[in-house]
């Protein structure tokens, strides 16, 4: 298993979802608030194909880092979770993004968003 810093590693899962065309991605630092995890990405995607799409090339890139990680909801794709451990993905269709308030949620956390990748 390689090591990779998480911050590097949630900035590289921010560019391939943004290529992959998500919107409205925000970078969550839960270091300092939650021990879930060091940084949360949250993103929106149009439709359950774009949403498996953006998951698929995350998946791809942590097999081909060796990264260990999970994944829920890939099936219903209203809202994926892909946990690497230190990061953690959620890719949501609008409805949920908004019914689940994460941002609102954990609004404490120091955030960067990400409009252009």
């Amino acid at each position: 298993m390689k090591k990779i810093a998480p911050k590097r590693l949630a900035k590289r899962i921010v560019k391939l979802i943004w290529q992959k065309k998500a919107d409205d991605i925000v970078l969550l630092n839960m270091k300092k608030i939650s021990s879930i995890a060091d940084y949360f990405v949250i993103c929106s995607v149009s439709s359950s194909v774009q949403g498996r799409v953006a998951a698929d090339v995350v998946i791809d890139e942590l097999k081909k880092k060796g990264l260990p990680f999970r994944v829920e909801g890939y099936q219903s794709s209203q809202w994926i979770l892909i946990d690497c451990f230190n990061i953690v993905l959620h890719i949501f269709q609008p409805d949920a993004r908004v019914f689940y308030a994460l941002e609102k949620f954990w609004g404490d956390a120091p955030r960067e968003e990400y409009p252009d990748g």
